[in-house]
């Protein structure tokens, strides 16, 4: 069982940069594609960002600030947060698909202060 590992998470001044990370536990492990989302207080996980085969696309109110890349066949993946806004604060979650298989980290906690 592929288990997703998240670390970066913290707390930062509105404008500031953070770096997020997610690694497999699996060094094998090929997803077809990897992903962030965030998760905020009564509300539904919302895709942040997605990478797959080095084509990467994001959600409206992160693009220019925030990057996807990957390495190792995209079984570690990164999210570079710049320029963070409040509303940018939330449960950040990798989540990884390999054929049927769906998997999720435990989620980093990213909270920006204005």
């Amino acid at each position: 069982q592929v288990q997703l590992v998240e670390s970066g998470g913290g707390l930062v001044q509105t404008g500031g940069s953070l770096t997020l990370s997610c690694q497999a536990s699996e060094s094998d492990f090929r997803p077809n594609f990897m992903a962030w989302y965030r998760q905020t207080p009564g509300k539904e996980r919302a895709l942040v960002a997605i990478i797959s085969g080095g084509q990467t696309n994001y959600a409206e109110s992160v693009k220019g600030r925030f990057t996807i890349s990957g390495d190792n066949g995209e079984s570690t993946v990164y999210l570079q947060m710049n320029n963070l806004k409040a509303e940018d604060t939330g449960v950040y979650y990798c989540n990884g698909v390999q054929g049927r298989d769906i998997y999720w980290g435990q989620g980093t906690q990213v909270t920006v202060s204005s």
